[in-house]
């Protein structure tokens, strides 16, 4: 009786003590090895677009590429502080980023409802599932004059938008709703889960990792559905500005406007990895 009370109080003790772990040699080496290859890709990725922008840089003033067909990173950055101190950059940023965000939302919400509806009727799915496929295959660029005869200059913006990535986001998320693991959907459904029930906890929380996924697609595609409809008639937005720079010849306009672009999307896909990061620790993945 003595020993087991010795054992018991040695257990406890054990218990209460924090444990050290301590790393091998050879995993703390690998782990140098990890961190000092992310440190050479990051080099070498801001190497190359240091190289880049001086080979645009010296290329036009070396006469080896005509200045007015591409301009050059002095010249852009003069245009965008011009711009950034009349306050026109601003606004036309604000414009095409407010509308990318209003398309890229619609077009994810309406998105996953067809889904749903997809997942949830396999009759509508068999009916619907060719005329998905070849709106999806057509080139979305083909649709702008019609929206802008039906719905104007303005919400012919939003609709190219929602165009644009409402097909793919369809077709990625009923994938990923019909990739889950059918055992677990048998299991629940044996314990008498509805299918309301069966989409809440099994189907959608087992999709999450698509979702993502497909919000990372859909990000980069609203972004060009609202640059396409802003080519057709806007009077506002970055895409206007490409295209009025393009017209009186000012590619320091043009490449600007592009590279606000370039910010925007990596602003965008930074948001969705932040939330593909919080998803996941809240999630315990």
């Amino acid at each position: 009786m003595a020993s087991k009370t010795v054992t018991a109080n040695v257990s406890q003790s054990d218990a209460s003590s924090p444990v050290t772990v301590t790393r091998s040699p050879a995993y703390r080496a690998y782990l140098r090895t990890l961190k000092r290859r992310a440190y050479a890709i990051q080099a070498w990725q801001i190497g190359l677009l240091v190289a880049l922008l001086i080979l645009w840089e010296v290329a036009p003033r070396a006469g080896w590429i005509n200045p007015m067909l591409t301009s050059y990173p002095s010249a852009v950055a003069r245009t965008f502080m011009t711009m950034l101190k009349d306050g026109s950059l601003l606004m036309h940023t604000w414009v095409t980023f407010g509308e990318t965000v209003i398309g890229f939302v619609g077009g994810m919400l309406l998105g996953i409802f067809c889904a749903i509806a997809l997942w949830w009727s396999p009759f509508i799915h068999r009916v619907l599932d060719p005329f998905i496929v070849v709106v999806n295959a057509m080139p979305k660029i083909a649709f702008v004059p019609i929206f802008f005869i039906w719905l104007g200059d303005v919400a012919s913006i939003y609709a190219m938008a929602i165009a644009v990535s409402l097909f793919v986001t369809i077709i990625m998320l009923y994938t990923g709703f019909s990739a889950v693991d059918p055992d677990k959907i048998k299991l629940v459904r044996l314990f008498g889960a509805s299918r309301r029930q069966v989409l809440s906890k099994v189907v959608l929380p087992a999709s999450v990792p698509t979702l993502i996924s497909t919000l990372k697609v859909n990000v980069g595609l609203a972004l060009v559905g609202v640059v396409v409809g802003e080519f057709q008639a806007a009077k506002a937005g970055l895409g206007y500005l490409i295209t009025y720079g393009s017209q009186i010849f000012q590619m320091n306009l043009v490449m600007t406007a592009i590279t606000v672009l370039a910010a925007i999307s990596s602003v965008l896909f930074i948001g969705i990895q932040a939330l593909e990061a919080f998803v996941l620790r809240g999630s315990g993945r």
